[in-house]
């Protein structure tokens, strides 16, 4: 059964919904991916969220642009957490699905990450979930030491053979 749902509202979404799909991949949490539009396909989206504590969703993360509705129509519905991610658009950057995701009205709050943040998305979902998962927890854990290990080799790089190394 998924934990989590994945939604947007458009194709145009995939590439940064995709990587909170792989984040949770590599985390082992399961989840289900979803196109819908709660503007064209209202009855289809209501279903979708109504359905989704009964499908057994622990987090719903919702990607939308310009209007940006999907994120907090799902926490409307959906009593548990719900994270938006806001899409880049072309006319205002992405600052419109932005302030649409993260003005919610007291009493329908939606954890709203950084423009693009499709990553940022899937950990913040997995970190709700390791709350309740102690395994779940040492994986982030091993996760973050990953990082880490990043850092330190890119900095070693650094100092054996200076900033021309990464400018190529």
């Amino acid at each position: 059964m998924a934990k989590v749902g994945i939604v947007m509202g458009s194709d145009s979404d995939m590439k940064v919904m995709a990587k909170a799909a792989d984040i949770l991949d590599e985390l082992e949490i399961s989840y289900e991916m979803r196109i819908i539009s709660a503007h064209r396909e209202p009855d289809v989206f209501f279903e979708y969220a109504r359905s989704a504590e009964e499908k057994g969703f622990k987090v719903i993360i919702a990607g939308a642009g310009m209007a940006a509705h999907l994120p907090g129509m799902c926490a409307a519905i959906f009593p548990m957490p719900v994270i938006g991610v806001p899409m880049h658009t072309t006319s205002l950057g992405g600052r419109d699905s932005l302030y649409s995701i993260v003005q919610m009205p007291s009493g329908i709050p939606v954890a709203t990450v950084a423009i693009g943040g499709g990553a940022n998305a899937g950990l913040l979902a997995a970190k709700i979930l390791a709350t309740s998962d102690p395994d779940l927890l040492e994986r982030l854990k091993g996760y973050s030491e990953k990082l880490q290990t990043q850092v330190q080799a890119k900095d070693a790089k650094l100092q054996a053979q200076g900033p021309s190394a990464f400018l190529a």
